[in-house]
């Protein structure tokens, strides 16, 4: 047994004689070196026969261990207590401490007295790599709660892994909900948007980007500026956010006393000039028209003379809230300077289109202004220019609109002019027509004709289209194309559309006795909008006794147009009450086919423009073969309107068009004509 612990000992010294980086020391039972490797000499700093003979406690044993380690080590021997591993700061040479981690094993020797081996791994620089670790934390730490930014580390996929915040109060949510949630679940959804395009870039194209945002807070709404750096080696993104609220507010404040009237805090000169060629450009790729309306406030030097000029800013204050209130987000109200002010109105489709909020900027100046108690009666000026027929350059047109105010002045003030004089009569035509208009259906200025529908393959009269006359006791006959949009525009339509569909109801019932005559009534957007639409339909299909199936409803794409939801809830139910749906003026708009496909027509009328061509020009004549075609193919029939002549009238017929109807068979003529119309056998080839 003691040559075998011999043994084990003479091994372990000759495994470690030559091994520097342990340090391995053996002691006896008195504690004296027995042994001392080539480790401990670079360890320590003594060398083997420096140490060899000397106790372990005046070597390395710092003095308040000694006790401890003299003590541990006698229990071993005499105890059997072995002597843990643990980590120790001993001493070196030169009186330093040394940090190691030491291993403990004890052998008897030759002469039956125990032998100690201590293994000591060097852990100084470990140490010192925690010490770092632990002062950058520290420092990273004190950075964090020092600066006001905002850290976030993230996945790839926006979930975030860790969150530092100088100040709390600028976190959207606190930090015990952000961490491993993504950040799309509780930013807003356009911030979270601009991240997630931000992330993928930064992946894709590594470097440094930024975005601006902002959220509302409780302490009020905050504007961010984010770097965002992608770490391709973890995987991770880096996200900084730094509060911009002030040099926002202050870029803000900049481009306000640049572009906005101090006074009146609309759109200066400058700005408005600028929203005017911005117009301008929209309106010209767009084929729409605008118009630039020019006001001046009548006599406003009187009142800075005679009040004074506190009072005249009030009172351009008031003008600027009050003609801002009666135009729409999109429209621009804008001061030029003094008392002069432009209103900029875009997407018109037609010139009159801007008559109405021109009169409602005039009526803006009716009510008295209130200025410190003294009611002041105040009038304008108005003078408008219409893109692209009174100038196709922001220059020209405000030049134009300004000398239209001028004939404003000129023509007694507190009124407006267009431009042009032809303009100007067109206005009040139509301001004659509107104000006629009002009345006449109950004066019985209106009356319902009837245009014949020839079945092109009987050649006899299957049916009439219901057409709107007006006779107005003023102003004699107006075409249907003059007070038709104007009826649409004021809501007039609806009552005068439930009166033309209740006498085609009644011519139809008189005279389809013993046939089954169709009759076309044309609907118009507006009573698209009208709730009691369908419910009128059937209780007037129910009052005059006609089935559902002989009453046709003639739309145009235009109707089509107005809004998905309200189209279909009315077409659902006039499909549902089992009357017919015709396309009409097919051709002329740019979707029809797709509303082909999603509605359920009955039958498809091919415009007139198309219909007069297609003798004379192979475009008309090979659209109106295609049309045909087609309707037949989705099992509609097929009606020609505008058929004025013979040779029209021959094409179509061997075409396979349905049915025609046009000057050709006859104008529309008065209800008693209808029953007594008879068409001419000759008419129809074959017939």
């Amino acid at each position: 047994m003691e040559n075998h612990h011999a043994d084990t000992r003479d091994a372990v010294r000759q495994l470690f004689d030559t091994v520097d980086a342990i340090s391995v020391q053996g002691y006896d039972q008195e504690l004296k070196v027995v042994y001392w490797n080539i480790g401990s000499e670079k360890l320590y700093g003594y060398t083997a026969d420096e140490a060899v003979g000397r106790t372990l406690d005046e070597l390395i044993i710092p003095e308040h261990m000694r006790e401890d380690v003299v003590t541990a080590h006698r229990n071993w021997v005499i105890s059997g207590v072995e002597i843990p591993a643990s980590e120790l700061t001993l001493r070196n040479r030169n009186g330093e401490d040394v940090s190691v981690y030491s291993s403990h094993v004890m052998f008897r020797n030759a002469s039956d007295e125990y032998e100690m081996y201590c293994i000591d791994v060097y852990l100084g620089d470990v140490k010192k790599a925690q010490r770092q670790a632990v002062s950058k934390d520290e420092l990273l730490n004190s950075v964090f709660q020092s600066i006001p930014d905002l850290f976030f580390l993230l996945t790839e996929d926006g979930r975030i892994i860790d969150c530092h915040a100088g100040d709390s109060q600028k976190l959207y949510v606190q930090y015990e909900k952000i961490v491993g949630k993504h950040m799309v679940d509780f930013l807003p959804e356009e911030v979270s948007a601009k991240f997630k395009v931000s992330i993928a870039k930064a992946i894709a194209e590594g470097g440094v980007l930024s975005l601006e945002y902002y959220l509302d807070l409780p302490i009020g709404r905050i504007y961010f500026e984010a770097r965002l750096s992608h770490l391709s080696g973890q995987k991770q993104i880096v996200v900084i956010a730094r509060d911009i609220t002030e040099a926002h507010e202050a870029a803000e404040l900049i481009r306000k006393q640049a572009y906005f009237d101090s006074l009146t805090s609309i759109p200066n000169r400058l700005l408005s000039l600028d929203r005017l060629s911005q117009m301008v450009k929209e309106m010209d790729r767009s084929g729409e028209k605008a118009a630039v309306v020019f006001l001046d406030i009548d006599d406003f030097k009187k009142i800075n003379d005679s009040l004074g000029h506190e009072v005249g800013d009030k009172v351009l204050v008031e003008a600027a809230n009050r003609l801002s209130s009666v135009v729409r987000d999109s429209d621009t109200v804008g001061r030029l300077g003094g008392d002069e002010f432009i209103v900029l109105l875009g997407a018109l489709a037609e010139s009159f289109d801007a008559v109405g909020t021109v009169e409602k900027l005039l009526g803006a100046f009716r009510e008295p202004f209130t200025i410190d108690g003294r009611e002041l009666i105040l009038t304008t000026s108005i003078g408008v220019a219409v893109f692209p027929d009174n100038g196709e350059c922001a220059t020209d047109l405000l030049r134009n609109a300004d000398a239209a105010m001028y004939q404003s002045k000129e023509a007694g003030r507190n009124t407006y002019s267009f431009f042009t004089k032809q303009m100007n009569a067109m206005i009040l035509h139509r301001l004659e027509i509107e104000e006629q208009l009002y009345g006449a259906l109950e004066r019985g200025e209106f009356e319902v004709c009837f245009q014949p529908k020839i079945n092109l393959r009987s050649g006899q009269i299957m049916g009439a289209e219901a057409l709107l006359r007006w006779h107005s006791s003023v102003m004699g006959t107006i075409a249907p194309d003059e007070f038709i949009p104007i009826a649409e525009q004021t809501g007039l339509i609806v009552p005068i559309g439930k009166y033309v569909l209740a006498q085609s109801l009644a011519c139809l019932k008189s005279w389809g006795d013993g046939q089954d005559y169709t009759m076309a009534v044309n609907l118009s957007p507006r009573q698209f909008r009208d709730p009691d639409f369908i419910e009128f339909v059937k209780t007037s299909l129910n009052a005059s006794g006609v089935a559902p199936d002989r009453l046709e409803f003639e739309i145009t794409e235009g109707v089509l147009l107005i809004g998905q939801g309200c189209v279909d809830d009315i077409l659902k139910g006039l499909h549902g009450l089992g009357v017919k749906l015709s396309m009409d003026d097919f051709g002329t708009g740019y979707s029809s086919l797709s509303y082909l496909r999603q509605y359920d027509f009955d039958l498809l009328k091919i415009d007139r423009s198309f219909v007069a061509g297609i003798t004379t020009i192979k475009e008309d004549r090979d659209l109106v073969t295609a049309t045909i075609a087609m309707a037949h193919s989705l099992n509609l029939q097929v009606v020609a309107e505008g058929v004025e002549t013979g040779d029209q009238l021959d094409l179509l017929h061997k075409l396979g068009c349905d049915v025609a109807q046009g000057y050709h068979f006859s104008k529309p003529i008065p209800a008693n004509d209808l029953m007594d119309f008879r068409l001419v056998d000759t008419c129809i080839p074959g017939g």
